[in-house]
């Protein structure tokens, strides 16, 4: 009978935590929601000043280049100049292409509230010292995030419409890339970036949870380097240009992320002396 009790509370508390995880994702869905409802209600600004600026040539990163590319005398660097008409070919392609890129612009800026309510539910759970340790985890996990949004547009993005949009196997074939792909590509080097950009966060709380150590970050350093090598291919154009600026920051991410790990190993070895 004692058994059945200890059973049944134990159960009781799982399903109570079950349901405070619930709340917490549903006050994180209904963050993205209403950030989703804005960003489709000012569409026409982002669309046009967003998401197709890239593909002019007056886009910040564009000029940069040019102008980088004329002060060196290497007229090659001008990226974007000829911009590629973007078509529709299905009747309801434009308004699901608002619906997705409104959530996906939701989730963006509600990163820091929906990262905050899952820290909320994580939080209860960590010791005290653990706790201290781990103060602003919300904002540097949502500066990161945002820093690779930000990389991602103003570098992966021209630079990958520069490639694709120019590349032709015949003059006589014209590039009209179609809404839906423009539109999945431009979002999956965002979120891509985005993600990837939180490597110190990740390592940060592996080194905490024992899963990874210093020594091992530094053992797997070059094979880590042909994994960041691999990735930027993936999210960049074939060309060894972009696939260099792309890997840059990630190297400097993954050295971080092993001082992060010394200083979570070195702090977790001074409570237990």
């Amino acid at each position: 009978m004692a058994q059945e009790t200890e059973n049944k509370q134990v159960e009781m508390g799982f399903l109570d935590h079950l349901e405070v995880l619930r709340w917490h994702l549903i006050k994180s869905f209904l963050a993205i929601v209403v950030f989703a409802i804005v960003a489709f209600i000012f569409q026409d600004f982002i669309f046009n000043n967003i998401i197709l600026a890239p593909k002019s040539p007056n886009f910040f990163t564009n000029s940069l280049f040019c102008r980088f590319g004329h002060y060196i005398n290497a007229p090659s660097l001008c990226i974007n100049t000829k911009p590629f008409q973007i078509i529709n070919i299905k009747m309801a392609g434009q308004f699901s292409t608002s619906i997705m890129v409104a959530l996906v612009v939701g989730f963006v800026t509600a990163f820091p509230f929906v990262f905050w309510q899952l820290w909320s539910f994580i939080k209860p759970a960590l010791y005290t010292n653990e706790k201290r340790h781990a103060r602003g985890a919300v904002f540097f996990s949502s500066v990161l995030f945002m820093t690779g949004v930000l990389f991602g547009y103003y570098l992966i993005i021209p630079l990958t419409l520069q490639f694709f949009g120019s590349y032709n196997v015949s003059e006589q074939v014209l590039n009209q890339i179609n809404l839906d792909s423009y539109i999945s590509t431009f979002t999956s080097v965002i979120l891509a970036a985005g993600i990837i950009f939180e490597l110190p966060i990740i390592i940060y709380f592996l080194s905490k949870a024992g899963l990874i150590t210093p020594e091992f970050l530094k053992k797997y350093r070059k094979h880590s380097l042909i994994v960041i090598l691999m990735v930027a291919a993936v999210i960049t154009p074939p060309d060894v240009f972009s696939q260099i600026l792309v890997s840059l920051p990630l190297i400097a991410l993954y050295e971080v992320g092993i001082v992060i790990s010394k200083r979570v190993v070195a702090k977790d070895k001074s409570l237990l002396v």
